[in-house]
């Protein structure tokens, strides 16, 4: 059997058209994330070349790629060797989904509070201050689009995930943004936790409260807003924990 063919039936539609570079990074990346591979063990390449039947090609350049995201790195006589978890790019999308792939990684969602708590509030208050008539359009979609979804119209994690991502977007900050795809990633993974177990969840209120703040252009009230939505995420993920 083919690498590809192999590793492929693994990881049906896990990378999304990333080809076999992309499933092979998947496996491995899955493995460190789970402690089959320990941080500090000495990857076995040849071995895993043979067990996945892939080239030598091939499996460096998936190498290359966990590198980039810190669960990997190679010195000459000692090999490839899997890092500590303090190196790993924690808010990378695809470390966020792995952690949380059949699980819920409690650890993770205390740390996504946390940079939630430092990124929101700020960004609903650059928000209230820079925002355009376009930026308010979008935010008015996306509680438009969770209205629908809390009234029965499916898709509450991805309607979910639009208002933060408008958000940021109308902070008009790089730097908040940089970091805005793993906290989406993760934000994602924490909504199926409570959509799944917090049946009566309807976060169209909490969120509405920013829009009208950003769009009222009062940074003080936006960054209210956006903690009091924190502190009832929270609240939520605490119910969420309780019924599972």
């Amino acid at each position: 059997m083919s690498g590809e063919r192999m590793i492929g039936r693994r990881t049906a539609g896990s990378y999304r058209g990333r080809g076999l570079n992309g499933d092979v990074v998947e496996v491995l990346g899955r493995r460190i994330l789970s402690g089959e591979f320990a941080g500090g063990q000495t990857l076995d390449v040849p071995g895993l070349e043979q067990e996945l039947d892939i080239s030598r090609t091939v499996l460096r350049e998936a190498l290359r790629v966990l590198k980039a995201k810190g669960l990997v790195d190679a010195r000459p006589k000692r090999g490839t060797f899997v890092l500590p978890r303090s190196e790993w790019r924690l808010l990378d999308p695809d470390i966020v989904r792995w952690r949380f792939e059949g699980r819920d990684d409690s650890q993770f969602l205390d740390d996504l509070a946390e940079v939630r708590g430092i990124i929101e509030p700020a960004s609903a208050r650059l928000a209230a201050l820079r925002r355009t008539d376009e930026d308010v359009t979008a935010l008015e979609l996306a509680i438009d689009r969770m209205a629908a979804a809390a009234g029965g119209g499916g898709g509450a994690v991805r309607a979910d995930g639009a208002f933060p991502r408008a958000l940021l977007a109308a902070a008009h900050n790089a730097l908040p943004g940089r970091v805005g795809g793993g906290v989406e990633t993760g934000l994602a993974a924490r909504d199926r936790l409570v959509h799944g177990a917090v049946q009566d969840d309807d976060p169209t209120p909490a969120h509405a409260a920013v829009l009208d703040a950003v769009r009222d252009r009062d940074p003080e009230a936006a960054g209210a807003a956006a903690s009091a939505l924190l502190a009832k995420s929270l609240l939520d993920v605490e119910k969420a924990r309780v019924r599972l």
